[in-house]
């Protein structure tokens, strides 16, 4: 079931197996450069903040916001994983999210998840970092100004390579897709510049140290702040607009949408434990599952790039 609350999660039978397999590749190329890059440049202090934040932003994305037109959309969270934890660290955890969505939830296909990599962490992650680092240093309004504007193009970034995708794979021409995957991701790409720059705000006023990256200090009270604050969305997840989602919208309106396939299997679908239906408890028992899973492993991650990273300084 291709599910609504997948903003630019692109489900299996939407790209060709050609241009799945080459974005296979992209994706495998840029996690390995930074799985390299994280292990040369990761502060060890950043290790339990890269759990936390992979948390949050699954949380996050499972909270879709209406949009004008009838869609909906939420965060993608790259840009503001990025300049929490550094790009790298970012793309990783990123990658974790997306993998594990996949996986348990059904949310992406499997072929396609390569590309889903590249679309919601890689992209827009070098894209919003990139930008942000433009401005910062330059004064609180203005580097927020600045996340505020990286977040945003960091979504039309995605939306463009999604469009790009489709249109690669002759499932709809470039000329349709391109400005109609353009046109309604500049407006969710709104809400994510909303929410990146609430959570910094939150972040400045509260441990201004962690937007440092020479004094990246997570003590256990900001971490347990970060968890709370989890639960908290987690728990706001049955409230989740149900309009479509950007991808979904244009693939309805563009005539595309039947191409989507069923997953091979199915575990946890539509973010929802099957004992106990689709009810609001059990999407947020899926929710707090997901969280937690996707928090192990980013921390386990990170943990073992820490770890690699000091034998090679040994």
């Amino acid at each position: 079931m291709f599910l609504a609350s997948a903003q630019l999660h692109i489900p299996d039978g939407f790209l060709s197996l050609l241009i799945a397999a080459f974005a296979w590749l992209l994706a495998l190329i840029a996690v390995a450069a930074a799985v390299r890059r994280a292990q040369a440049t990761l502060d060890e202090r950043l290790v339990p903040l890269a759990g936390v934040m992979a948390a949050f932003i699954f949380a996050g994305q499972m909270i879709n916001f209406p949009v004008a037109g009838g869609t909906s959309g939420h965060l993608i969270g790259a840009t503001l994983a990025a300049i929490v934890l550094g790009p790298w660290l970012g793309i990783l955890v990123m990658t974790a999210v997306i993998a594990l969505q996949a996986l348990l939830f059904q949310d992406g296909g499997l072929v396609a998840m390569g590309a889903n990599i590249l679309v919601m962490g890689v992209i827009p992650a070098l894209v919003g970092y990139g930008l942000y680092r433009l401005v910062a240093g330059r004064g609180r309004r203005v580097a927020l100004l600045g996340a505020g504007i990286a977040a945003w193009l960091s979504v039309v970034a995605a939306a463009l390579l999604t469009a790009l995708f489709l249109g690669f794979s002759n499932t709809v021409s470039f000329a349709i897709v391109v400005p109609v995957m353009l046109g309604i991701h500049a407006l969710i790409g709104l809400g994510e510049a909303l929410i990146t720059v609430g959570a910094l705000s939150f972040i400045r006023a509260a441990r201004p140290q962690l937007l440092e990256r020479s004094a990246a200090v997570a003590g256990r009270g900001w971490i347990a702040g970060g968890l709370v604050v989890t639960l908290l969305v987690v728990l706001l997840s049955p409230f989740a607009s149900s309009f479509p989602d950007g991808l979904e919208w244009v693939a309805g309106k563009t005539g595309f949408l039947a191409n989507a396939q069923d997953a091979p299997y199915e575990l946890l679908p539509d973010y929802t434990i099957p004992l106990l239906g689709e009810t609001a408890l059990s999407t947020i028992a899926a929710g707090l599952l997901g969280a937690l899973l996707v928090a192990v492993v980013s921390l386990l991650a990170a943990r073992a790039l820490r770890s690699r990273s000091a034998e090679r300084s040994h």
